[in-house]
């Protein structure tokens, strides 16, 4: 687990198919039909992130933190190696827009790992506590395991909203 110092006094922020695991601050910038996917564990208040960029792997092994079907294990498994109980973790979720109206149905990749993570989630037992998903407004996520599991979402709109 990393611990923070003052050069990253704004937090750790992750791109896309990336995932960190730590007890201060994460964030992950731009977010719009990627979805970050937050597992908190709230008796040990740590947490991890993955800006999960597709729902399906197709196989494919490395980068596991840009596919729904991978982050949710590899981030379950990850937390569990800094001492985290399957028991002890509450999920969330943020982003997920549909950017273009014209694009529907299977191009709608939002919405395709929306519904990705919460299948790969519900299959494994970890609860969904609240999400900011939809739309078609691109969002920013802030997520404080230090502070309680907090987070904040902007939206493209300048707008933000606490979780």
């Amino acid at each position: 687990m990393e611990k923070r110092n003052a050069a990253d006094s704004k937090g750790l922020n992750v791109g896309i198919g990336e995932y960190k695991i730590r007890n201060t601050q994460i964030s992950s910038i731009g977010l719009g039909s990627c979805v970050a996917f937050i597992l908190y564990d709230r008796k040990l208040k740590t947490g991890g992130l993955a800006h999960v960029m597709l729902p399906e792997s197709n196989g494919k092994s490395e980068r596991p933190g840009k596919f729904a079907d991978t982050a949710v294990p590899h981030l379950i498994s990850e937390m569990g190696k800094c001492g985290s109980s399957r028991r002890n973790l509450s999920a969330y979720l943020v982003g997920g827009a549909s950017m273009f109206e014209q694009f529907k149905g299977n191009l709608d990749i939002g919405n395709r790992n929306i519904i990705a993570l919460k299948k790969h989630l519900n299959e494994l037992h970890i609860p969904i506590e609240s999400e900011d998903t939809g739309g078609t407004s691109g969002r920013s996520v802030f997520f404080f395991p230090e502070d309680g599991g907090r987070i904040s979402t902007r939206k493209a709109d300048g707008k933000c909203y606490e979780l």
